[in-house]
């Protein structure tokens, strides 16, 4: 019932769920002492995937072995997921009507101040750091101008920082060894698991669950730095490669996953349902969301179970330590990619590509600026910035606003 309540009330982000396990486990429950936790925190930001459900996850697995690993990361999830998937099938069902997208405008000009808001908090964090600029505006470059993969981009970062250091575990610290072997049998059964539900799809002659079952494969085993930085990678494959989504249903998703507790990453399952539909109704949906659950979310207990003995280790080494910092400095370019994306859709009917050479930035058409996404985009960087209002009051008053300004 602890993290079942802990679903419920996680909203806010990674920030606000980090915070809340920290007030139920370590203050009031004193099931683990604060350097445990903070142990488990820094190894959970080493993995890719939600790093508050991870936490959550190796919490339930340290207490009560993997059964409570299971139980803890799947209440954590829980509630989030049955809200995503009501709100998925209702926008299916009735976000083309008119006052819906009026609703819906405020909803997507919050998102820009969300991920500018993002943006500002992480740069600040990020920046510190040598190199990070230079890494951060290659990201960016390398997404925005030159349009590389993701993976390619995250992959070049963290062997930029992996290189950067010398190898062998830091000076001031000695790893507890774990055997080699130590839980190896997590492996086979966990990728089993993960993948089967893939290849019942391809057997079947699912092509479309196939393939939504390998794109978030591959983005379960890259989704460094966070649900904003794996939304970038996302918008590139379903909305411009493959032509699943629009760019404003993009949109909508990220905010309308904003509204529910659990991970933001849950905004994955909102994207495969909202695809499932449009290819076979609410049963497709269903089926679609659920397979983005099962892929996206298995791996992350397999990180945990297959690596938690190995967690002083891991640590300790001063390479790993800086490819994840390479990694966070690329993520800051891939965010502000992904703040450029969101505003232009948002804020201008007609975007343009010019094409010079390998260069393919896509532009605005100046003169289609929607003036009404504008204001409401500044209302709710105003409401979240220097007035500090939540989330979901800034999401209510910008849709109320926006409702009045598109039907009256």
């Amino acid at each position: 019932m602890t993290f079942l309540r802990i679903g419920l009330l996680s909203f806010g982000g990674p920030a606000a769920q980090i915070a809340l396990l920290h007030r139920e486990i370590v203050e009031e429950r004193q099931w683990l002492n604060e350097r445990q936790y903070l142990q488990a925190l820094s190894f959970c930001m080493l993995l890719p995937g939600p790093e508050a459900m991870q936490l959550a996850t190796w919490i339930g697995w340290r207490l009560r072995g993997t059964l409570g690993g299971l139980i803890a990361g799947g209440l954590f999830l829980l509630p989030g997921a049955v809200l995503i998937a009501v709100l998925a099938l209702a926008y299916s069902s009735y976000g083309a009507r008119p006052e819906v997208a009026g609703l819906m405008l405020g909803v997507k000009a919050t998102v820009i101040a969300l991920v500018a808001q993002a943006l500002l908090k992480l740069g600040r964090k990020v920046l510190r750091r040598r190199g990070a600029l230079l890494i951060s505006l290659a990201a960016f470059a390398a997404l925005y101008v030159l349009h590389l993969p993701f993976p390619v981009v995250i992959a070049c970062a963290a062997l930029t920082g992996w290189f950067s250091q010398p190898s062998g575990p830091a000076p001031d610290v000695q790893p507890v060894p774990a055997p080699v072997t130590d839980r190896l049998w997590v492996w086979p059964l966990w990728v089993t698991l993960w993948f089967a539900p893939m290849i019942a799809a391809a057997l079947a002659g699912q092509t479309l669950l196939y393939d939504i079952g390998m794109l978030f494969s591959k983005l379960a085993v890259f989704s460094f730095g966070g649900a904003y930085a794996v939304l970038a990678w996302l918008a590139q494959e379903a909305v411009t490669a493959r032509g699943w989504l629009e760019a404003a249903q993009m949109a909508d998703a990220l905010g309308l996953a904003e509204t529910t507790p659990g991970p933001l990453i849950l905004v994955t399952q909102f994207v495969g349902m909202i695809t499932g539909f449009a290819a076979g109704g609410w049963p497709m949906a269903l089926a679609a969301g659920g397979m983005v659950l099962w892929v996206t979310f298995i791996p992350c207990f397999l990180w945990i179970f297959a690596f938690a003995p190995h967690l002083e280790r891991l640590l300790a080494r001063p390479r790993l330590q800086a490819a994840l910092e390479a990694i966070t400095a690329a993520v800051l370019g891939v965010v502000a990619n992904l703040a450029l994306w969101f505003a232009l859709h948002v804020l201008f009917a007609e975007t343009r590509i010019p094409h010079l050479g390998p260069l393919a930035p896509e532009l605005p058409v100046l003169q289609s600026l929607q003036p009404a996404a504008l204001g409401l985009t500044l209302l709710a960087a105003l409401l979240l910035g220097p007035l500090r209002r939540s989330v979901p009051l800034t999401l209510a008053l910008t849709a109320t606003a926006s409702y009045a300004l598109t039907n009256y």
